[in-house]
Parts: C-alpha cells; sequence; structure tokens
C-alpha cells in the first residue's frame, strides 16, 4: 500500500516503520481486525503526510496559465462530494465525515456524538444506502 501511494520504495519502507513506531505505544489491540483496520489507516495517514511535505512548491516557483472557465480536480471533487451526500441528515453527515474523513472508530464517534455505537453504525448504514443511490443518479 505505500509503495503504491508513494510511488518510492525508500520512502515505503520509512513510511511503515514510521508507523509502527506510532503504533507501538498506543493502547492494547484486541483482535486481528482491528490491528490491521489501525495499522492500514495510520500507514494511509503517514503516507498522505509525507506525500505533503515532500511535494510542496511555493506558488511563486510555479508559472502556469489558468483558464478562468476550468475548474481545478479539487473543485471538482468538492462539487462530486457535495452532490453523493445529499440528501443527509446532520447527524449522517457528521458521523460519515468523522467516519470517512477522520478515520475514528465507531466507539470513538459514538462519544463524541453522545450516542450508542449502534446508533452511529445504523446512522452510517442509512447515510451510505443514500450515497449509493445518488451515485447511481450521478452515473445515469
Amino acid at each position: 500500500m505505500a509503495v503504491r501511494l508513494l510511488q518510492n520504495d525508500e520512502d515505503a519502507r520509512d513510511a511503515v516503520q514510521d508507523t509502527f513506531e506510532k503504533l507501538w505505544s498506543k493502547d492494547e489491540i484486541e483482535s486481528d481486525a482491528e490491528a490491521r483496520n489501525k495499522l492500514t489507516r495510520v500507514l494511509r495517514n503517514t503516507c498522505i503526510d509525507r506525500l505533503r511535505t515532500t511535494h510542496t512548491v511555493p506558488l511563486e516557483s510555479v508559472e502556469t496559465e489558468f483558464d478562468s472557465g476550468y475548474e481545478t480536480p479539487t473543485e471538482d471533487m468538492a462539487r462530486y462530494e457535495r452532490l453523493i451526500v445529499k440528501g443527509l441528515t446532520e447527524t449522517q453527515m457528521r458521523i460519515y465525515n468523522l467516519i470517512a474523513h477522520d478515520c475514528l472508530e465507531y466507539e470513538e464517534v459514538a462519544k463524541r456524538l453522545y450516542m450508542s455505537v449502534e446508533a452511529v453504525r445504523m446512522n452510517l448504514s442509512r447515510a451510505r444506502k443514500r450515497i449509493r443511490e445518488n451515485i447511481k443518479m450521478i452515473d445515469r
């Protein structure tokens, strides 16, 4: 995964080592699934951090011409995400963002929103169902 994201063997090895260092001092892991999820999440975030720091270039040094009628890929993605989450309740949106973007566990989300874990799972399930429906409508 790290090699695929970073496209460099050396950087990938460093990212994996950083990931294990971060997780080594954390709480005990109770199951293989939990270990796999945490490793994947932390490795992905570590790779993203490395990509952000290594490829940062001051804007003054970049010379490009922009067509004012063209939207950047970031704007396209933001618009697409707004379309796929359209129709979610505020609670569903908060849960979706905490789990999908902030990579929190169900228990952490439940504590943060003062809900039961079952309620978080149910709301996320409904949100994902709505998102699938929205994607199908967009693809038509």
